[in-house]
C-alpha cells in the first residue's frame, strides 16, 4: 500500500528515470563509444543511468512550486 502511495505522489518522477535509462541505453546501443574512451557512452549501465539522472531532471521541472506557509499572525 505505501509502495502504491508512493508511485502516485510521484508519478512523473519515476515515469521520467524509467523512459531516461530507456533513452541511455538506446543511446549506447545505437550511437554509444566503441573505442571504450567515452566515460559515459562506453558501457550500457553507466549509460542508462546518466539517461535516468536526467529523465529525473527533465520530470521534475514540472512540479509546481509550494506556497509558502503563512504564520500565525498572518504575515509571511
Amino acid at each position: 500500500m505505501k509502495l502504491k502511495a508512493f508511485l502516485l505522489k510521484h508519478k512523473w518522477q519515476a515515469l521520467g528515470i524509467g523512459v531516461g535509462i530507456i533513452a541511455g541505453y538506446l543511446y549506447w546501443y545505437y550511437i554509444g563509444c566503441t573505442s571504450g574512451t567515452c566515460p559515459i557512452q562506453s558501457n550500457w549501465h553507466t549509460s542508462s543511468l546518466y539517461g535516468g539522472l536526467l529523465g529525473y531532471f527533465i520530470s521534475d521541472l514540472k512540479k509546481k512550486p509550494q506556497a509558502k506557509k503563512e504564520d500565525q499572525d498572518g504575515t509571511v
